[in-house]
């Protein structure tokens, strides 16, 4: 082969790897073009995603996946997933993100990439209205139920003060049984057990006490959709400079999604 032909197939060598990358990139292109933006968001996890009494889906997750769009300016399409088969949708193209509490990890990157964080997951504290705790000071004296061995058992007994009285139960249900009918004045969960608990049971007046740990959720991209990625990005990015990702924190969590990577 002469200089001249492995020059002649260095340079469309490369002309087909430019195209290919470029063609890659389509997810964002197609959404505007479309003018549908197709979203997998849960609907059996509140308060980030459940169906409410109109039978439509609502939730944290929810508001996030509508704000995106509306940024974008095009309908939501919003595709009901589960923890099992989220991260399958993006894969096989059924969807253009995921907005489903999904947390961000190795294994995970693997497979799909990720946005920045748009919402916190976290263990805490929950109680009435009536009770008033601002510090793990504020525990003692009181009862408080948790699940034995769970995270929050672990990360409450890092906190708790002489005086707190820690009934543990098997699973959540015994904690929540234990919390609504008033066996404990408080428990120790995480807030998509509280977000049911409240949902449940308004007449109890649940809320968000005391942090025990912060776990944020990001938003799941196909692999590779780079434009799509940043956009969602500078979308998150400015909803967090206007307060609105607070605002949403605080209608569904109790608290304001605070400082998030």
């Amino acid at each position: 082969m002469t200089c001249r032909s492995v020059l002649r197939s260095l340079v469309c060598g490369a002309a087909v790897l430019l195209a290919a990358s470029a063609g890659a990139q389509t997810a964002l292109d197609d959404v505007l073009a479309k003018k549908t933006i197709t979203i997998a968001i849960p609907t059996d996890f509140p308060p980030y995603g459940f169906v409410g009494t109109d039978l439509q889906p609502q939730g944290l997750d929810i508001d996030m996946a509508k704000l995106i769009a509306a940024r974008l300016g095009v309908k939501a399409e919003l595709v009901p997933v589960t923890s099992a088969n989220r991260v399958a949708y993006l894969q096989t193209k059924k969807a253009d993100l995921v907005i489903s509490t999904l947390g961000r990890n190795a294994e995970r990157e693997k497979v799909i990439d990720f946005t920045v964080a748009y919402s916190p997951f976290f263990q805490a504290v929950f109680g009435p209205k009536t009770i008033a705790v601002k510090t793990p000071a504020d525990l003692a004296g009181k009862t408080v139920a948790v699940t034995r061995g769970a995270m929050e058992d672990l990360e409450l007994g890092k906190i708790a003060p002489a005086g707190l009285d820690v009934k543990r139960f098997e699973d959540n249900n015994g904690t929540v049984a234990a919390y609504v009918s008033g066996q404990v004045q408080l428990m120790a969960t995480g807030a998509s057990v509280a977000g049911n608990v409240m949902a449940r049971n308004p007449q109890l007046g649940t809320e968000f006490k005391l942090l025990l740990k912060d776990s944020p959720n990001f938003i799941g991209v196909a692999k590779g959709e780079d434009k799509l990625r940043l956009k969602v990005n500078d979308i998150i990015a400015e909803a967090k400079k206007s307060g609105e990702l607070d605002k949403m924190a605080v209608k569904w969590l109790g608290r304001p999604a605070g400082e998030l990577p």
